[in-house]
C-alpha cells in the first residue's frame, strides 16, 4: 500500500473546503430548517397539552353540571311526587266529607222517613182502634173522644 502524500494533503484541502462551503452555505439552512421544525413540534406538543388541560377541565365541569343536573332532577321528581300526595291526600279528604255529608243526608231522610211513618202507622192505630172499638160498642161514644183516648193510649204506650 503506497501511501502517497501529496494527494492525501489535496484530498485533505478539498474536504476542508467542501466542509467549510457546505457550512456556509447549507449548516445554517439546514440548522434553520431543524430549529423551526423543533420549535413547531415543541408548540404543536406545548398546544396538545393546553387542549388536553382544557378538554380535562370541560370534562369536570360537564360532570358537575350532570351531577347538580341529576340532583335537581331528582328535586323535581320529588317536588312532583309531594305535589302528588298532596292532591291524592285531598282527593281523598273531598270524598270522605262528601262521604260523610251524604250519610248525614241519608240519615235525616231516614229519621223522616221513620217519623213519617210512624206517624203513619199511628193513624192507621188509631182508626183502626176507633173503627174496632165502634163495632164493639156501638155508637155509645163519639168519635171525638174515642180518638183522644186512643191518643192518650198511644203517647203512652210509646208508639
Amino acid at each position: 500500500m503506497n501511501i502517497n502524500i501529496p494527494e492525501m494533503i489535496v484530498t485533505l484541502v478539498n474536504l476542508l473546503i467542501l466542509f467549510w462551503l457546505v457550512k456556509h452555505f447549507a449548516f445554517d439552512k439546514v440548522n434553520k430548517i431543524l430549529k423551526q421544525r423543533k420549535d413547531l413540534i415543541e408548540n404543536t406538543i406545548s398546544k396538545a397539552d393546553e387542549d388536553l388541560e382544557k378538554a380535562r377541565i370541560l370534562k369536570l365541569q360537564n360532570e358537575r353540571e350532570i351531577s347538580s343536573a341529576k340532583e335537581e332532577g331528582k328535586e323535581i321528581v320529588s317536588q312532583y311526587k309531594t305535589k302528588a300526595d298532596n292532591v291524592y291526600k285531598e282527593i281523598v279528604e273531598d270524598a270522605r266529607r262528601e262521604a260523610g255529608t251524604i250519610i248525614d243526608k241519608s240519615k235525616v231522610e231516614i229519621n223522616r222517613e221513620r217519623t213519617k211513618a210512624q206517624a203513619e202507622i199511628k193513624t192507621q192505630a188509631v182508626e183502626l182502634a176507633v173503627f174496632l172499638a165502634e163495632k164493639a160498642l156501638g155508637d155509645s161514644i163519639d168519635e171525638k173522644k174515642h180518638r183522644e183516648l186512643i191518643d192518650d193510649y198511644i203517647s203512652k204506650v210509646g208508639m
